[in-house]
């Protein structure tokens, strides 16, 4: 039996269904997934483990332009994940317009020779068949990936092709040679999840009323046998953030805690007494990045 195993870089512009893509294809939810842009801020691992085979995805946040030190560290992240892979996946989002610059980007990806890059067209299931085929087009050029493939996170669709696709390009071996675990899905520590767990949380309650600016620091993280105690600074940029987050008799922060609790019970398997205290502070994207 041959085994095999290797690297795969998610990358895609920012909402192009990266990390959805990467949940479905591993099975558990390794990273959070909400409306806004800029969700994903640093490479995330999932790892998906069969009888002959471990794939390890690394999942980047969205390619933009940086603007601040934050966005500086993500397309750090991005740099580095593509720096050390097997095989690129490149993820389009088949419900925004054909981008002429992203075309030139994901070229001259693909003409890199240290990995072979793989066109993913996402969220198929929300465009018509005829709205598909057209946008297919704009890549009938394209010659220098490997294939396309469309698909969906949502759906399921080509979910096993694209993996057929991806073990064709890593390598193999005539020993086991996996880097994790058989029963490892990420090798995020329970401790970054759990910020993530309250990140996602806050994002999809805030999602009409305040801009992605929202960083978390965990301040204690104490596990006693059955229960874990778990406390969070949530911070903010400006002082009327902080009273949305709060909400108006501190609805929207107990309704946060509440959505977070019950998930990080979960991933915890014990029963967690969480506090949330909303910081403000406006300079924190400048700052060296310590929170997730």
């Amino acid at each position: 039996m041959k085994y095999i195993t290797g690297y795969v870089g998610v990358v895609g512009k920012t909402n192009a269904g990266k990390s959805s893509l990467v949940n479905r294809l591993v099975g558990e939810k390794v990273s959070i997934v909400t409306p806004k842009t800029q969700t994903t801020r640093q490479n995330i691992i999932g790892i998906l483990t069969k009888e002959n085979y471990q794939i390890v995805f690394v999942d980047t946040p969205g390619i933009h332009k940086s603007q601040n030190m934050l966005d500086k560290f993500m397309m750090k992240n991005v740099r580095h994940a593509i720096g050390s892979v097997d095989v690129l996946l490149y993820v389009v989002d088949a419900t925004k317009r054909f981008d002429v610059k992203e075309f030139e980007n994901i070229k001259n990806y693909a003409q890199n020779p240290n990995f072979a890059t793989i066109l993913l067209i996402s969220k198929v299931d929300l465009v018509s068949k005829a709205n598909l085929m057209k946008f297919l087009g704009n890549f009938a050029t394209l010659d220098c990936v490997k294939t396309i493939i469309p698909c969906s996170s949502k759906t399921g669709v080509n979910q096993d092709v694209i993996i057929e696709e991806i073990l064709k390009w890593l390598p193999s071996f005539s020993e086991k040679n996996f880097e994790f675990d058989d029963d490892m899905y990420t090798s995020s520590s329970v401790r970054f999840m759990t910020a993530e767990i309250i990140r996602e949380k806050a994002l999809f309650l805030l999602n009409e009323e305040l801009p992605h600016g929202l960083a978390i620091d965990i301040t204690k993280f104490d596990e006693n046998g059955t229960v874990a105690h778990i406390d969070v600074d949530l911070i903010c940029e400006k002082e009327n953030h902080k009273s949305i987050i709060l909400g108006k008799g501190g609805t929207k922060i107990k309704e946060i805690g509440s959505q977070s609790r019950s998930d990080i019970e979960k991933l915890l398997d014990k029963k967690v007494m969480l506090k949330i205290f909303v910081k403000v502070d406006k300079n924190w994207r400048q700052k060296k990045i310590t929170v997730v």
